[in-house]
């Protein structure tokens, strides 16, 4: 009831209620992870961290050109794309563990690395983890792994 009566009081000034607010797709929150783990060789090991506001965390450990915390950011809005790509690829509904022994990994080699990813984006969560000996994973989940890196720009925290 104040609401309206003020707004006929504005009205009877001539100005009008100021407009509403815009959304800011990075106030919806949310952040990502990916920690790439060792092989039996020298793949580089490091844990990226992405907020949806742009905000970068590089935690590399070995075989990466800066080891130990580093930070950086990224536009919102490019955060923000990765976000909704994810989405749009299906993250949510991908398996939470493509290695060996598990459903949909029937041909498994061994040596090769693991990354571990979790997105929490519009109240929901999904944490995979992705053992690149399996054979049979999604080749989605490949592409997005890289895009995690290409969009958060690590390689200038791995190159050696």
């Amino acid at each position: 009831m104040r609401r309206l009566a003020l707004l006929v009081g504005l009205a009877a000034c001539g100005r009008s209620p100021a407009p509403a607010p815009q959304a800011n797709p990075a106030a919806a929150g949310g952040h990502l992870s990916l920690e790439r783990r060792p092989c039996f060789g020298t793949c580089p090991v490091y844990t990226v961290t992405l907020e949806r506001t742009g905000a970068v965390l590089f935690e590399g450990r070995r075989f990466v050109a800066d080891t130990g915390t580093h930070t950086g950011s990224i536009p919102p809005a490019r955060a923000d794309s990765l976000f909704r790509a994810l989405d749009a690829a299906g993250w949510f509904g991908f398996a939470d563990r493509y290695a060996m022994g598990e459903p949909g990994c029937e041909h498994f080699a061994t040596d090769l690395p693991s990354v571990i990813t979790e997105v929490r984006m519009d109240g929901r969560v999904k944490r995979v983890e992705h053992d690149h000996g399996c054979a049979d994973a999604p080749a989605a989940l490949d592409e997005l792994e890289r895009r995690i890196d290409e969009v958060t720009e690590t390689t200038r925290w791995i190159r050696r």
